[in-house]
């Protein structure tokens, strides 16, 4: 894989079950995504986009085919390599936030530097919590926040390692129509300022005018790719 590219995936297939419970969730998936750019995967559900982010932040194993996350390809990599792999490489923005509620919000945002040995880079944090809004916040737990400062605190979280690629997953289903605009516009700050990889699997048409490209999947296959 060229530096072009944040991932890169080929020939990428996954079947669930076998005989008549046979599921083919990606059906030989070519698809890559350029460092510095907003990506959203769209299409209805069980098309597949779940199924591909899954592979590709290697969460999950496919099938067939390859995937290469930051120049790694993932195929060879041993269960424990791949766990460093995603807590150093990977940043990810969940729908449910998965905030550890005995933690403050400071020490969810550093969570994965303190699973991996690593300390925080002071400026990009104080950077981001700065354009997140969120300086006064730090000291205090999950249930003392907002639903909007919990997931200003998970976006801190993805961002913090200066990963690769973050991956969010309908980052927007749990939000109302102000909320969803500034997430999704810290999101496309990130890409501008930052030069970061977003890729979000959505089925919420209003998140298109955030990207840069837009790729459809449906029945497992790539249908369409547009860039914005």
């Amino acid at each position: 894989m060229t530096e072009k590219y944040a991932i890169e995936a080929t020939g990428l297939t996954k079947i669930y079950g076998s005989g008549d419970a046979e599921v083919i969730a990606l059906d030989h998936v070519d698809l890559a995504v350029a460092r510095g750019r907003f990506t959203a995967i769209m299409g209805p559900s069980g098309s597949g986009k779940s199924t591909f982010m899954h592979c590709a932040a290697g969460l999950d194993r496919p099938t067939s085919g390859e995937v290469r996350l930051g120049g790694t390809p993932l195929s060879g990599l041993r269960d424990n390599d791949l766990t460093d792999l995603r807590r150093e490489r990977v940043g990810f923005v969940f729908q449910s936030f998965n905030l550890l509620p005995t933690l403050t919000a400071l020490e969810n945002i550093t969570l994965p530097l303190d699973l991996a040995g690593r300390r925080p880079d002071r400026e990009l944090l104080d950077r981001l919590v700065g354009t997140l809004g969120i300086e006064g916040r730090l000291g205090h737990r999950p249930n003392q926040l907002s639903g909007g400062q919990q997931q200003r605190v998970a976006c801190a979280r993805a961002l913090v390692t200066g990963p690769d690629v973050v991956f969010a997953d309908e980052p927007t289903g749990a939000l109302d129509s102000e909320m969803s605009a500034q997430l999704l516009g810290f999101l496309r700050e990130s890409v501008t300022e930052l030069g970061q990889t977003i890729v979000v699997v959505t089925h919420d048409p209003g998140v298109a005018e955030y990207t840069d490209e837009i790729v459809r999947l449906a029945d497992g296959r790539v249908t369409g790719k547009a860039a914005l």
